[in-house]
C-alpha cells in the first residue's frame, strides 16, 4: 500500500495526511515514507503534493512491474509444483504451500493495486473500498511474515521432538490459523485510519493523523511486523542449534573436536539413519534458515530507515527520497525471493512441471 506522507501540513496547517497505512506496510510502493515540513518548505509551491507523492514514477512503475511478475510467477509455480508432486505429504510442504499462498497474495492484493494507482493517480473506488483495500494489504503483508514464524516454530518442534507424531498436523494447522488471526487483528486499526479524500483536486485513499499518532503507529508496526517475528524466529533457531549440538555430542559420546576421524563421521551418519539427527529435517532447517535470512535482509533496511525518518533522524532531501525508494523496494522482494529458495533446496518437486 502507499506510504505515509506529511504533505498535508503544507496544504492545511492541521493534521498530517497519510496516503498509506503502516507507512508503506507492504512497501510495494516505492515512494518516500516520510516527507516532512522541511522538505516541502524547500520545494516550489507550484509542485503539487500529488506530484511529489508520485516522485520517480517511471522507476516506481518499472520496479512494481518486475516485482509483480516475479512474485506471481514464482509463487504460482511453487503452488502448482506442490499440487502435482507425487511425493508423500509432509508438514514442511504444508508450510511451504501456506507461505507461497501468502506471498502470492502480497503480489495480487498489495503490489497490483499500488501499480494500478500509480497509473490512474486517483483513487476511483470510493471510501469503503479504500478502507477494505488498505486493511487487506496490511493483512497479507503481516501473514507472509507470521506464516514464516509458524514455519520456524514447527521446525523447532520437529528437531526437539523428532518422534512426536501425535497431533503434529493439528498443531501445524493451529499455527497457520494463529498466523492469519494475528494478521487480521494487527490490521484492524487500518479500517478506521483510511478514507477517500480530495487532495488538491485529486481523490486519494488517504489518512489524516497527527505527528505523535504517526510515531506511535509506526513504532507499533515496527514491533509487531518486524521485531516480534524476528525475535521469535531467533529464539526458535537458538533452540534448534542447541538441540542439534546436544544430540550430536550424545551420539559421539564426547564433545566435537576440531579434528574429526573417519569413525566419528561414520557414527554420525549411522545416527542420522537411526533418526537421531534426520538428514531430511536438517535440510529443511537449513532451507528455513535461508528464508529467514532473506526475510531479515529485505525487511530490516526498510523498517530501520523508515523508523529513523519517523523520528526525524534522516534529513529530508531529494537524495534521501531516492534512497527511500530503493530501500522500500526490498520488502516485497522477500515474496519474490522465496520461490527461488524453494527451487534451490527442493528442486525435485519442480520435476513434475516438465
Amino acid at each position: 500500500m502507499e506510504v505515509v506522507s506529511r504533505a498535508q501540513d503544507v496544504i492545511e496547517d492541521g493534521d498530517m495526511a497519510a496516503p498509506g497505512a503502516l507507512d508503506c506496510l507492504n512497501c510495494s510502493s516505492v515512494d518516500d515514507a516520510g516527507f516532512n515540513d522541511t522538505l516541502y518548505a524547500n520545494l516550489s509551491r507550484n509542485d503539487t503534493v500529488i506530484n511529489k507523492f508520485y516522485f520517480y514514477q517511471t522507476a516506481q512503475l518499472a520496479i512494481l512491474w518486475a516485482l509483480l511478475a516475479a512474485i506471481v510467477a514464482g509463487n504460482a509455480t511453487v503452488l502448482l509444483a506442490l499440487l502435482l508432486a507425487k511425493t508423500r505429504k509432509s508438514r514442511m510442504k504444508f508450510f511451504i504451500m501456506q507461505l507461497a499462498i501468502a506471498d502470492l497474495l502480497v503480489g495480487l492484493i498489495s503490489v497490483l493495486p499500488d501499480l494500478i494507482q500509480r497509473i490512474t493517480i486517483s483513487w476511483l473506488a470510493g471510501s469503503f473500498a479504500c478502507r477494505v483495500m488498505k486493511f487487506l494489504q496490511g493483512v497479507v503483508t503481516y501473514s507472509s511474515n507470521y506464516v514464516l514464524v509458524a514455519l520456524s516454530i514447527d521446525r523447532c518442534d520437529a528437531i526437539t521432538h523428532p518422534m512426536n507424531f501425535t497431533g503434529s498436523w493439528r498443531r501445524a494447522r493451529g499455527l497457520i490459523i494463529a498466523a492469519w488471526l494475528l494478521s487480521f487483528i494487527f490490521c484492524v486499526p487500518m479500517l478506521f485510519l483510511f478514507h477517500e479524500e480530495n487532495i488538491q483536486g485529486t481523490l486519494q485513499c488517504w489518512s489524516t493523523i497527527s505527528k505523535l499518532q504517526w510515531r506511535v503507529w509506526m513504532t507499533s508496526v515496527f514491533v509487531s511486523l518486524f521485531v516480534a517475528p524476528a525475535l521469535t524466529i531467533s529464539a526458535c533457531y537458538g533452540v534448534i542449534v542447541v538441540t542439534i549440538r546436544q544430540k550430536s555430542q550424545r551420539v559421539l559420546g564426547k564433545r566435537p573436536s576440531v579434528t574429526r576421524t573417519y569413525s566419528d563421521d561414520l557414527e554420525s551418519r549411522r545416527a542420522s539413519s537411526r533418526g537421531i539427527i534426520p538428514k531430511a529435517k536438517i535440510k529443511t532447517v537449513k532451507m528455513t534458515f535461508v528464508i529467514v535470512f532473506v526475510f531479515v535482509l529485505c525487511w530490516s533496511p526498510y523498517m530501520i530507515f523508515d523508523l529513523l525518518q519517523v523520528y526525524d533522524y534522516v534529513p529530508e532531501t531529494h537524495t534521501n527520497v531516492a534512497i527511500a525508494s530503493l530501500i522500500q523496494s526490498l520488502a516485497p522482494l522477500n515474496s519474490a525471493a522465496n520461490p527461488v529458495i524453494y527451487f534451490i533446496f527442493s528442486s525435485r518437486i519442480f520435476i513434475s512441471l516438465r
